[in-house]
């Protein structure tokens, strides 16, 4: 049970880690309205208020992205409240350790930060993923416009698929054309459908050609594959417009790329990691202001938290997309950062009780 202390610190805390993350939602939509290719697309095929559902929908994904820092600026400013009313030098003075002010702020924001991976960051991905279209130019930056290409693997064969329609998932191509790239006794195939089934895509009708005799004409080709209906669907989307549990349903369902595969586990454990990133945001917030002597002045303090949260975003970032690709561990992309910004704030609050200065 919380009794007036825990409430009052968690009430300073909160209203100051609403405000700066309000502040900041403002500005991202801000930023967000700004694309108004994207702003007149929506609203003059959906309305204007889907419009305006679509940037607010926008800035609530990057404000998410945002937390670590937001939750430490926020935090920050109510514990110098706090430091100023000297209502933090009484609850010290009484006897009250650092350790015991922590514990309702630090239950809380882990609860609330499975309530934003979960609840908001798939309600917002999901009404994205419905409104926001492609920006011009956006998809001819690594192929052309109404193209899809899928290398593929299966059983010794090495194959790219070029498509110029697909089915929603994948699970069928049309305008398909197949280029072997390694040995085969046909370098080329081309069909008006490729249907992805167990192990193979088939090819009801195709024109085979190679470079030694005239074309021909086959039917019922199965070329093999190790591609799931699950991996076909991530290929031709981005992890970030997945919710956390259509990418949990998909690991379920199995990828066998490994590419794909390190992408969907970083993108489901960094939403599972997501309390105790914002854990060690608030530890650091705790470590750099609540923690100095009476001579330290507030603005060194202040300016070491705020710089170190800074580093453990750039480094949660640089780590996200190590293992997006595959260079890290995905489990360890995830969590490091996490824990590295914990022990930073647990072992400088330990210093600070300790009379370190």
């Amino acid at each position: 049970m919380m009794n007036r202390i825990d409430r009052l610190v968690l009430g300073r805390l909160a209203s100051r880690i609403g405000a700066t993350v309000f502040i900041f939602y403002g500005l991202i939509a801000l930023v967000e309205s700004l694309d108004t290719w994207r702003f007149t697309y929506v609203s003059d095929n959906r309305g204007l208020h889907m419009g305006i559902l679509m940037v607010a929908m926008s800035a609530v994904r990057w404000t998410i992205k945002t937390l670590p820092v937001t939750v430490l600026l926020g935090a920050i400013l109510g514990l110098v409240d706090l430091k100023m009313r000297h209502e933090l030098t009484v609850i010290k003075a009484s006897g009250i350790s650092i350790w015991r002010v922590l514990r309702a702020p630090v239950a809380v924001l882990i609860v609330a930060s499975f309530v934003i991976a979960l609840g908001a960051e798939t309600i917002s991905t999901q009404i994205n993923r419905d409104l926001a279209p492609t920006p011009p130019g956006q998809a001819t930056q690594l192929t052309p416009n109404g193209e899809v290409w899928l290398e593929q693997r299966g059983e010794g064969a090495h194959y790219v698929l070029l498509a110029r329609r697909m089915s929603p998932g994948g699970g069928t191509l049309a305008g398909v054309t197949l280029f072997h790239l390694g040995p085969s006794e046909v370098a080329r195939l081309e069909a008006e459908e490729a249907i992805l089934e167990p192990g193979h895509w088939h090819f009801p009708e195709a024109l085979a050609r190679t470079p030694e005799a005239p074309a021909r004409t086959v039917f019922d080709v199965r070329v093999p594959t190790t591609s799931t209906a699950a991996e076909i669907s991530l290929k031709l989307a981005s992890t970030e417009d997945m919710t956390f549990f259509e990418l949990a349903d998909l690991l379920r369902r199995g990828v066998s790329d490994p590419a794909v595969q390190a992408a969907t586990t970083m993108r489901l454990i960094k939403l599972l990691a997501l309390p105790l990133v914002l854990s060690g945001s608030l530890l650091i917030a705790f470590a750099f202001t609540a923690g100095y002597s009476r001579h330290t002045q507030i603005g060194p303090a202040v300016l070491y938290g705020m710089v170190l949260g800074f580093i453990v975003f750039v480094i949660t970032e640089m780590a996200d997309r190590a293992g997006t690709t595959g260079v890290l561990d995905p489990l360890f992309a995830a969590l490091g950062p996490a824990i590295v910004a914990i022990v930073i704030g647990v072992t400088v609050l330990l210093r600070r009780e300790d009379g370190w200065t």
